[in-house]
């Protein structure tokens, strides 16, 4: 059995499972818990069936980092309070004709196909060989370590700002949020363009483009940005942020910024 088909069973084993679990709490949001997970898995499995190289360990490395980093995040955010508005709404969309099979479809095993290009560079990697970092490679880490702070930082200076009760009803303008209204989704764009250049170490530069690209597209017009402002329609403090600061990449305030 090849590396790509036992990552394919692998994911498919796995989104069965959280697909039952998210049944059982009824809960759907729990996939979200379990996306940076997911990489993780691909990222061992690959490196245990798989060919092993140094490009191809520092990769299964930062996967790790960041995987479990953002699963923690975002468990630690959403376990106890329901399920998120976005499932909420999906689940009134379904009807009640085969609320679950559509479930499965749309959410965990769409998730899962989408996770396996996203993941192209991961296990790909363990399928080619290579014996050292080159100049690719070490821009990739370089590219890498600026998107995780974007999106630890990020994600941290908003937490504090939000357990504040004094911010009530604000709108989280300072630190990374200052230069741009996502450093989170362009911190994790980032993430995947530096282990895109890292892989390139290891493989032409076609094979695993489809990775970063695929998840900067969702980043910025699907799932990311667009889903996130749609909860601020209507929100006046946030259309003057919206307004003077950039939407996805980092940039200065226009005139007129309020800190």
């Amino acid at each position: 059995m090849g590396l790509i088909t036992e990552v394919i069973l692998l994911l498919l084993v796995y989104y069965v499972l959280l697909f039952l679990l998210g049944q059982k709490l009824e809960n759907n949001s729990i996939v979200d818990i379990g996306w940076g997970l997911g990489f993780v898995l691909v990222a061992w499995i690959s490196a245990l069936r798989g060919t092993n190289s140094p490009p191809a360990t520092i990769i299964v490395i930062l996967v790790t980092l960041w995987g479990l980093r953002l699963s923690w995040h975002i468990g630690k955010r959403n376990i106890g309070k329901g399920e998120d508005y976005r499932y909420v709404e999906m689940r009134k969309k379904w009807g009640d004709r085969y609320p679950r099979i559509k479930a499965f479809g749309e959410v965990y095993l769409l998730q899962g196909v989408l996770l396996m290009i996203i993941a192209l560079p991961i296990y790909m990697s363990h399928v080619y060989s290579a014996t050292a970092l080159n100049i690719w490679g070490m821009l990739g880490l370089a590219v890498w370590i600026a998107g995780f702070v974007f999106e630890a930082v990020g994600d941290a200076q908003l937490r504090t700002f939000l357990r504040n009760p004094d911010n009530k009803g604000k709108i989280m303008r300072s630190g990374l949020w200052r230069y741009t209204r996502h450093p989170n989704y362009f911190g994790e764009s980032t993430m995947w363009w530096g282990i895109y250049l890292i892989s390139l170490n290891l493989m032409p530069f076609y094979v695993a483009l489809a990775s970063p690209l695929v998840i900067t597209y969702l980043l910025v017009f699907v799932s990311g940005v667009p889903l996130t402002e749609k909860a601020f329609e209507g929100n006046e403090a946030f259309q003057e942020y919206a307004r003077v600061t950039s939407r996805f990449f980092p940039w200065f305030p226009k005139k007129g910024s309020q800190s």
